[in-house]
């Protein structure tokens, strides 16, 4: 059974988010809410045949999403790298976490994009 904090989070929260990276803070603004969010350290399947090892992680991204209660909200994302031992090479998911050509998630950049074709001019 999930936690009273994990059912909480999933009212808000993308179900991508809650399954792939690990809620550490939230900062409140009067305006706005900063959600920050690690990528959790579960390898992928595909690279159950090398070694790796965690190595940290990347700078942190900032993602605006829907508001929330009149707040606006920035997903402060760490995306986790590891190196593959063999090739000495740093390794990582390809999240495509970004809508591109915005600085906020597909599903928002998608619901801006049908609130503006109902606008009127």
């Amino acid at each position: 059974m999930p936690s009273a904090t994990q059912s909480l989070l999933r009212l808000f929260l993308p179900e991508f988010i809650l399954e792939n990276f690990e809620f550490t803070n939230v900062i409140e603004d009067p305006d706005t809410f900063h959600i920050q969010l690690e990528e959790l350290n579960n390898l992928p399947i595909e690279w159950n045949s090398i070694k790796v090892q965690s190595k940290g992680f990347f700078s942190e991204i900032v993602v605006q999403d829907f508001p929330i209660r009149g707040h606006k909200v920035f997903y402060h994302i760490k995306r986790r790298r590891w190196i593959n031992l063999e090739s000495g090479k740093v390794i990582y998911r390809d999240w495509t976490l970004v809508e591109k050509g915005t600085r906020m998630t597909g599903d928002f950049a998608a619901f801006l994009k049908e609130v503006n074709r109902y606008s009127p001019e």
